[in-house]
């Protein structure tokens, strides 16, 4: 075969060449002058008139590249639709698997189990992607969680305490707290392709506590605890969130809390007493973590700060993480921005 052998163009190229041609033909250029040029490129001289006769038969798009057929599928498209169905709407689980996250392998064992049809485990990487799936971190729900409890909270009891706030001119603030380790770990790195990375840490173990509260409107209030929270703490926590209200002016606190014992402790039921409805506390539904949009500061905390920081005591632990909360204070159009399809609820009653 010729080195210049046009037979060697790609169907893109091809079909760029065709129509080309076609358009120098109607412009007046002879056809045999055409020829000559695409002879030049490793074609026949005489496939201009192929070309042009292809033309007057079916029109311009018979000068178009035509998909090339593929190896035929294995599954049709009604397997196709049960197979998206069944990935979306159940678990391995439910088919008699020991595992609860759908895996390629564990995909291609339900279409033989399901249709009858083996497949390669690269096959049904190719086979998920068509019908729009990725791989994903999922989100792991508690099963004492109580569905109605939730939907109640979501399209009752919140929309009934964001009314309230906003007709006494007051803000809602959702408050949660956490701990991180030194001995989280997340995040990835480049290296050269087959050689995993090593990033020195230190062997000690130590850790810390924060609490903090994020409002609809991305305003975002924080402590770091020097131990683990108590009731005594979150009072301390509340009484700050109530002296920056009334320094501020913007009229009573409506907190949302989840069931943390900090926060049922009498003492605190003691004090929001106290404060004549100047500050209010609601309680999340039990084992929702989910419905609390503060989850995600703390998402932004470890995996964006503390992880990639690798900090080696605990004092610098504290620079981090405090650093990392006050940049989301700072910019309160990130905290905004958090959340998930579970969150939507906040901003539909605002």
């Amino acid at each position: 075969m010729r080195e210049d052998d046009g037979r060697k163009l790609d169907h893109q190229t091809l079909e760029a060449l065709r129509l080309r041609a076609a358009e120098e033909v109607a412009r007046g250029v002879p056809a045999a002058q055409v020829g000559a040029g695409l002879a030049a490129l490793g074609l026949h001289r005489r496939t201009i008139y192929t070309w042009l006769a292809a033309e007057r038969r079916g029109g311009r798009q018979a000068l178009w590249a035509k998909p090339v057929p593929g190896r035929p599928r294995k599954l049709s498209d009604a397997q196709l639709g049960q197979l998206a169905t069944l990935v979306t709407g159940t678990d391995p689980r439910d088919h008699g698997f020991a595992v609860a996250l759908w895996t390629r392998e564990i995909v291609r064992q339900l279409i033989y189990q399901r249709f009858g049809v083996a497949l390669t485990v690269a096959s049904v990487g190719r086979t998920l992607h068509a019908l729009g799936f990725s791989a994903q971190r999922p989100l792991y729900r508690a099963e004492q969680a109580d569905p109605a409890a939730v939907a109640r909270w979501k399209e009752v009891e919140y929309p009934a305490i964001a009314a309230a706030a906003k007709a006494a001119g007051g803000t809602v603030f959702f408050i949660d707290e956490a701990g991180v380790r030194s001995d989280y770990h997340a995040g990835t790195t480049w290296a050269p392709v087959g050689r995993t990375p090593a990033v020195p840490v230190t062997g000690a173990r130590f850790g810390l506590n924060m609490i903090s509260a994020i409002s609809a409107k991305g305003a975002l209030r924080f402590a770091v605890l020097s131990g683990t929270l108590t009731a005594t703490g979150s009072i301390a926590f509340l009484k700050r969130l109530r002296h920056d209200a009334e320094r501020t002016g913007v009229g009573p606190v409506f907190c949302v809390v989840d069931n943390h014992p900090a926060h049922r402790a009498k003492a605190v039921d003691r004090y929001v007493a106290s404060t004549g409805g100047a500050l209010r506390l609601y309680r999340l539904p039990a084992y929702s973590p989910q419905l609390n949009p503060d989850e995600w500061v703390w998402k932004n905390v470890k995996h964006d700060g503390v992880a990639p920081a690798a900090p080696k005591g605990r004092e610098q632990m504290k620079a981090v993480v405090a650093a990392r909360l006050r940049r989301l204070q700072r910019l309160p159009q990130i905290v905004r921005g958090f959340g998930d399809p579970e969150l939507a609820y906040i901003t539909a009653a605002v």
